[in-house]
Formats: structure tokens, sequence, C-alpha cells
């Protein structure tokens, strides 16, 4: 009997062997939160970014796609909504004479990253609310009820935090490099606190039938989890995905790269420290 148990048991491991051989390498994903340096206006709480085009900036920006570099991601997916195959047409037609007119960081850091490294495609997967899709930030409701119950002091102090916090980094950039305030976006008590006194201050405004809060942050859930799931569709085992993104994303995608299976998540601070390291041998005014 006891021979016959041993037998099955080395018959067992060898059926399993090939199994876990076969079992696919995951996919690296680093999140990399940033500012948004064309100052497009969209956001409730806007920091007001200077030239990138500048010649101190533009040697900042190239310490940085050095020390990124490093890390030799496989692909760039950049905070811009494209149809599947997802790629970005606009970048094929890329050229470094883009860099000294264009602020927008997808320009600046992904088209830069990307054609340093030879990448033939950057892609993009953001998602947004379109005809037959839900508002993915329902905050006029939240405004309207909150007016509506006599809860508007929730929602102007809220405003208030974020545009404090926003007006002090903008404060910062000023005696702060690139890699630097990006060490800043990046750094996970960051945001934490972002939802904590953002996105989850609302969720007691509503009521038994008019959940707005609730809503709301469902939406907001449901836009990083289509967002991680194109880029999902767009990973392939045992890729290394830089994503490039505005920082108040990083909350969600960060989570979805760490618990998602054949995903793990990979910190840019490390990469960003070398970036400042790199730039304070390089910098010029």
């Amino acid at each position: 009997m006891r021979e016959v148990l041993i037998g099955t048991a080395a018959c067992l491991a060898v059926i399993a062997a090939p199994a876990v051989a076969k079992e696919a390498a995951p996919a690296e994903v680093m999140i990399l939160g940033t500012y948004h340096m064309g100052n497009p206006g969209r956001d409730l709480a806007n920091m007001e970014a200077d030239d990138v085009t500048r010649p101190r900036r533009q040697a900042e920006m190239e310490a940085l796609a050095e020390a990124l570099a490093g890390w030799r991601p496989t692909k760039i997916l950049v905070e811009w909504e494209r149809p599947a195959p997802f790629t970005v047409e606009r970048y094929r037609a890329f050229g470094p004479e883009d860099l000294l007119t264009d602020r927008n960081e997808v320009v600046q850091i992904g088209f830069r990253l990307a054609r340093r490294l030879g990448h033939g495609e950057v892609y993009g997967f953001d998602e947004q609310g379109g005809d037959g899709e839900p508002d993915y930030f329902p905050f006029d409701r939240v405004q309207g009820w909150a007016a509506a119950h006599g809860r508007s002091a929730v929602v102007d102090e809220t405003l208030s935090f974020f545009r404090a916090m926003v007006a002090e980094e903008g404060r910062a950039l000023a005696d702060h490099s690139i890699a630097e305030m990006l060490l800043i976006h990046n750094d996970p008590a960051r945001d934490r606190m972002g939802h904590a006194r953002g996105y989850y201050a609302f969720l007691p405004l509503g009521d038994a039938e008019d959940q707005v809060g609730a809503e709301l942050n469902s939406y907001w859930y449901m836009r990083n989890a289509k967002m991680f799931a194109k880029a999902a569709l767009i990973a392939e085992p045992g890729d290394r995905l830089l994503v490039l993104v505005g920082s108040g994303h990083r909350y969600w995608l960060t989570h979805f790269a760490e618990t998602t299976p054949g995903f793990t998540s990979v910190d840019p601070r490390p990469w960003l420290q070398r970036a400042v390291a790199e730039e304070r041998e390089t910098a010029v005014e």
C-alpha cells in the first residue's frame, strides 16, 4: 500500500510539473502619477504649472526620462482615450521639436520616453463618459443635493482643502524639480489622504432614496476599473507597463495593480529618486 501511495504521488508530481513550468510571468505595472503640465483646467482644484519647455525644465525632463528608461518598460500607457487596439496615432508623427512647443505631460514624459526606448507605439487607456455611458464624476448632483439639504458646508470644506493643497504644491513648484514634484504626487500617503478627504467625504451626502455621494464614489471606481481593464487588454505576460496618469487616479489603479491576478505593482519612487540625483548633476537655468 505504501508503495502504491508513493507511486501515485510521484505520478501526480510529474503531471503537475508542466503546469507549473507553463505558468505565465506576471505583468509589472508602474503607476506614475503626475500633475497636468499643460494647465487644461478641467479639475475642481487646478495647480498652475510653469512652462516645461524652458531649458531648465527640459534638462529635468531628460533626467527623468533617463531614470525611467532604466526600468526598461516594454509598453507606455497614457491618459488619452483611444479605441482598440488603443494605439495613439499622434505618437507616430512625434518629433523632438514637439518637446519645445507642447507642454502636455503625455508628450513631455510619455512620448519622450517611448522614443528614447525605440517603441513603435504608445497606448491610450483612458475612459470618458459619452453617449449611453454614465457621468463618471457626477459632482453637480452631489453639490445640488447638499445645497437642497443644508449640507453645503461638507462640499465647501472639501473644495477648500484641495484648493489649499494644490496652491501649496503650486508654490513648491518654483523651487522643486519635476522629479521632486512627482515624488510628492506618487506618495501613497497622499493617495490615501486624497480619497479620505475628497471622495469619501462625500459618502454621507444623500439619503435612502438618493445616495448621491455613494454614486459619485461608485462611478469614480468604475472609471478606474475600466481603465485598468483596458491596461489588462494591452498587457502581455512579462510586460513592464509604465502607466502615466493624473495622480488622482493612483489610489485605485495602484490597488488594481497590487491585487489583480497576473499583475504586480512597481513603486515609481526609487526611479524618481534616481532622476532627482541626475537632475542635480545636469540642471541648467
